[in-house]
């Protein structure tokens, strides 16, 4: 009989969510990222078409990890170097009938949090170990993570195959990395959970605004680093922004779907509990006097949380927050917020300058959302419009389109 609707759904489910467990504790046995990933697949191959005859196990992802494990084996005797494997495939017999987890090991208790680390080693440039990391753990396509870093799905994908290369190439061990050797992976994998929590809070593509798991995951993951790194402020800014952004997640949405903006959302729906504490983290971390740009970031979301209403937002205080931030990072995307918060403070006229010098933003739809904000400002309509037209040309995703083209709309 074919797999039920129900089916199908818990089968996704268990994809999305064990993916990255699943591979986590597949590439800590096997010491191979690439034959990991293979088993893995196979697995999922073997699961649709077991699952359709018999059903869905009591615990698919238990069911997914023990078949992937003898896919490995399979793989092994196959190879012609089945000798020097023999201890390995020793191991993997052992494991055969167990349906547990790998143990924990080294200083992380989440494996996951353990492969992040692993792929953030520093023989990695930092924007393939980002991109590794998220394709891996994060359950983010090539084409989101591309998004992500305003580059192609062709260049990423050559990136993580570039990568995994590169592990299998120079031999990196996948173990837990020791103490002393966490806080220089630490900026990479801060990065990398903002990026996975970005994803979630907007998404670049599909036919949703948020992707719930994802942001969920990355606050998870913040948590857990916090924990292990208290005396880190930027580990404590990141999980501070993050509960600040997400506590505003469920106004960002209306009725239909559709997109609601910071100006028009309901206030009083905000997560006051999220608030309290990522304010509370913030305030414990910045008299410490080592400011970076996570906990930047959170105070300037802190200033809208704070804020009773649109109007009474301090956005004066909100450009020289970002002025802070650009000490840290100069970068397009933040010389784009910058320059919004400086339309909104009351100078318009400055924040087009600011815009119009920015480059390589033709294809980065928040650029042309801004453009058009700020030429509507000062009057230019047929310019908005025409800023409002390649937004909607680039978005990938729908609820997205669907709010630019009620602006276009709206547009007189």
């Amino acid at each position: 009989m074919a797999l039920s609707r129900t089916s199908k759904d818990e089968i996704e489910r268990v994809v999305r969510e064990e993916w990255g467990r699943i591979l986590a504790s597949l590439v800590k046995t096997l010491g191979d990222f690439q034959l990991a990933e293979d088993c893995l697949q196979d697995a999922l191959i073997s699961a649709f078409e077991h699952w359709e005859r018999s059903g869905l196990p009591r615990s698919p992802a238990a069911w997914l990890l023990k078949v992937a494990r003898r896919k490995a084996i399979d793989r092994i005797r196959r190879d012609r170097g089945f000798a020097a494997k023999l201890p390995e495939l020793t191991y993997l017999y052992e494991l055969e009938n167990s349906v547990d987890d790998v143990e924990e090991g080294g200083v992380i208790s989440d494996e996951r949090l353990q492969m992040i680390f692993i792929c953030c080693h520093p023989a990695l440039a930092e924007k393939s170990r980002v991109a590794l990391t998220l394709r891996s753990l994060g359950g983010l396509s090539t084409d989101q993570i591309a998004a992500a870093f305003l580059d192609t799905g062709e260049a990423m994908q050559r990136r993580i195959t570039r990568a995994k290369i590169k592990i299998k190439g120079a031999g990196i061990a996948y173990k837990v990395p020791e103490v002393e050797d966490l806080p220089e992976r630490l900026a990479s994998v801060l990065r990398t959970l903002y990026l996975i929590f970005n994803e979630g809070y907007s998404a670049s593509s599909g036919e949703a605004l948020t992707r719930v798991d994802l942001s969920n995951e990355a606050i998870r993951l913040a948590r857990i680093t916090a924990h292990l790194m208290l005396d880190e402020c930027e580990v404590q800014g990141l999980l501070a922004l993050m509960l600040l952004h997400d506590s505003r997640r469920s106004t960002r949405v209306g009725g239909n779907g559709e997109v609601v903006t910071l100006k028009h959302q309901n206030r009083a729906r905000w997560n006051r509990a999220k608030i309290e504490e990522g304010t509370a983290i913030l305030q414990a971390c910045l008299p410490l006097g080592r400011t970076g740009p996570y906990q930047i970031q959170a105070a300037i979301s802190g200033v809208h949380a704070h804020s009773v209403d649109w109007k009474s937002t301090d956005w004066a205080q909100i450009v020289e927050l970002y002025a802070a931030l650009l000490c840290f990072e100069n970068t397009p995307v933040v010389q784009l917020n910058q320059a919004v918060a400086m339309s909104m403070a009351g100078t318009p006229e400055r924040a087009l300058e600011v815009l119009s010098a920015l480059e390589g933003m033709e294809s980065y739809v928040p650029y042309h959302l801004a453009r058009a904000e700020v030429l509507g400002k000062l009057g230019r309509t047929l310019d908005a419009k025409d800023a409002l037209c390649l937004a909607l040309e680039h978005t990938q995703n729908s609820v997205e389109a669907e709010f630019i083209r009620t602006k276009l709309g709206n547009l007189h």
